[in-house]
This record gives C-alpha cells, structure tokens and sequence, in this order.
C-alpha cells in the first residue's frame, strides 16, 4: 500500500472526517536529511468533528498518536491543517 493511501486509511478510521486531503510533498525536498533515507515530507488538511473543540495542540497531537509508528522512518515531516 502507498504511504499516502495507509496515512489516508488511518485518518479516515480514527476521526471519520468531512474532508481529508493529502499532499505528498517529498519531491520538493529531495536532499534534505531525513528524505535521504527515504521518508517523505506530507501535508494533511482535515476537517473532522472529532477535533472541531480541541485547541491546535490537541489536534496535532491527536494525528500523530495516529501516525506515530510511521515517523520518522517513513514521514519525515507533517505540516497538519485542521480546518
């Protein structure tokens, strides 16, 4: 499964959003550090109402508890927008 369709999987299973989207960004970043050993750079834009009342801290956290076993072998980065 392609990293961007298991991130996908996993969000989609833990908050059920109205809108997700991912961008796969590594292409941009190609060089840097982390990319060398193969991770990539992603952006999420989510809008769920499991996270609508939680402050920017508590919605980041909540995604990367989702993520967590992913990072840093194959994310990177993750720029997070909760919408």
């Amino acid at each position: 499964m392609k990293l961007t369709q298991e991130i996908e999987s996993r969000l989609q299973k833990a908050f059920s959003p109205n809108y997700l989207h991912i961008i796969d960004d590594s292409a941009k970043h190609v060089g840097h550090a982390g990319s060398q050993k193969g991770a990539g750079h992603y952006t999420i834009e989510i809008t769920a109402v499991s996270l609508q009342n939680q402050t920017r801290i508590q919605s980041h956290q909540a995604i990367y508890a989702v993520l967590n076993d992913l990072m840093p072998e194959k994310i990177h980065a993750l720029q997070i927008k909760v919408k």
